[in-house]
C-alpha cells in the first residue's frame, strides 16, 4: 500500500461513521410468520453524505484485502458489527448461497464468509438450529448493494433463492436461505462496491420498541434516532432498527440465526462497563485457543443472544 493511501485510510478510520437516516436509501418491511408485510415505507432515492462517506471507507476497507479490514472502526466504547452466526441445517449450502452473493470464504474452525462491514459463521457446534428467522426477535438481517436488479440476475443465474421486492419494488429484493433466514437486499448506486453489511432488523411489541432503542444505544455506544419515522440505533458497520410485533417474539437462541456478534476493543473493560449498568454475561468470559479470540455472551432482555467477541491485534 502506498502513503498516500495509507494516509487516506487512517483519514477515514478516524471519521464517524454512521448509516442511512430518513430520507436515505430504502426502508424494511418486516414480516410475520405468514411471510407478508406488517410495515411498509416508501424509497427515497436521495443518499445522505453520511452514507456516502461509509461507502468510501469500505471501499478503501476493502483495497486492503486482510480479513480485519472487512469491519468497521471502534466507536467510542470500543465497539463495531461483529457477525451473524448461524446453526446451518446445511452449512455447505448455506455457503454456496454468500460465496455467490460476493463473500469472500475464509478457513478456520467455523465455514465462515466475509462481507464489508460483517462476518457470517455458518456452524455453531454439532446441532443445527431450529426455525427460521421470522417469528424470532431477530426478524431479518441485510446488505445493500449498488444496483439490486444487476445483483440479482447474477445470484438467480447462479442457483441463489431470491424474491422480489414488496410490491415488486425493483430498489428491494429478498435472499431467504434454504434454512429460513431471511435476508433484505436494497439499493445504494453511490456505493463503490457491489455489496457490504447494512442492518440487523428487531420485531418487538409496540411497548417495548422505546426501551429496546435506548438499551441497545447506551450498551452499545449508539447513536438514536430515527429513518423515516421508525426508531433506529447506528453503530459503526450496522444500523439496528425496530419495528413492531403484534406479540413477543421467540428468542434467537436455539435458532438457526442463533446470535449476533458485536466485536469488542477490550472484552475486559466492556464488561466491566455492561456489568455496572446492571448486565449479566451468559457465561464467564473465556478464550477460544483455536480462534485466538477473547468472547462472551449476553442477551438483550427482549431476547436477543449476543456474542462480545475481542479479537487479536492484525498482524
Amino acid at each position: 500500500m502506498g502513503v498516500q493511501a495509507a494516509k487516506n485510510m487512517l483519514q477515514l478510520s478516524q471519521t464517524r461513521i454512521s448509516l442511512p437516516q430518513p430520507g436515505d436509501v430504502g426502508e424494511i418491511p418486516v414480516y410475520t410468520n405468514q411471510r407478508r408485510p406488517t410495515v411498509e415505507c416508501r424509497h427515497n432515492r436521495g443518499a445522505s453524505m453520511r452514507a456516502l462517506i461509509a461507502g468510501l471507507w469500505l471501499a478503501s476497507m476493502l483495497a486492503t484485502g486482510t480479513a480485519a479490514a472487512q469491519l468497521a472502526p471502534f466507536n467510542e466504547v470500543g465497539v463495531t458489527m461483529g457477525h451473524w452466526h448461524f446453526a446451518s441445517r446445511d452449512v455447505q449450502a448455506n455457503k454456496k448461497i454468500f460465496v455467490t452473493m460476493g463473500g469472500t470464504p475464509i478457513t478456520g474452525g467455523n465455514e465462515t464468509v466475509l462481507f464489508p462491514g460483517v462476518r457470517i459463521n455458518l456452524s455453531l457446534g454439532n446441532e443445527p438450529g431450529s426455525g427460521e428467522s421470522v417469528g424470532s426477535v431477530v426478524n431479518h438481517v441485510g446488505f445493500i448493494v449498488k444496483n439490486v436488479q444487476e445483483q440479482v440476475a447474477k445470484w438467480k443465474a447462479n442457483g441463489v433463492p431470491v424474491l422480489p421486492g414488496t410490491n415488486n419494488r425493483l430498489d428491494q429484493a429478498f435472499v431467504v436461505t434454504p434454512d429460513g433466514v431471511r435476508i433484505e437486499i436494497l439499493e445504494d448506486k453511490t456505493q463503490t462496491m457491489p455489496i457490504r453489511h447494512e442492518h440487523v432488523h428487531f420485531s418487538l411489541p409496540e411497548a417495548e420498541i422505546p426501551k429496546a432503542q435506548a438499551w441497545y444505544a447506551k450498551t452499545f455506544g449508539g447513536r438514536a434516532g430515527t429513518r423515516n419515522n421508525a426508531p433506529v440505533v447506528d453503530i459503526p458497520g450496522a444500523q439496528l432498527r425496530f419495528a413492531k410485533a403484534d406479540t413477543a417474539q421467540a428468542p434467537t437462541k436455539g435458532r438457526v440465526l442463533d446470535h449476533i456478534g458485536f466485536d469488542v476493543k477490550d472484552l475486559q473493560s466492556f464488561v466491566k462497563k455492561i456489568e455496572a449498568e446492571g448486565i449479566k454475561l451468559d457465561e464467564p468470559v473465556r478464550k477460544n485457543e483455536a480462534a485466538g479470540v477473547v468472547l462472551t455472551y449476553i442477551t438483550d432482555p427482549w431476547g436477543t443472544r449476543i456474542e462480545l467477541v475481542q479479537r487479536p491485534p492484525s498482524p
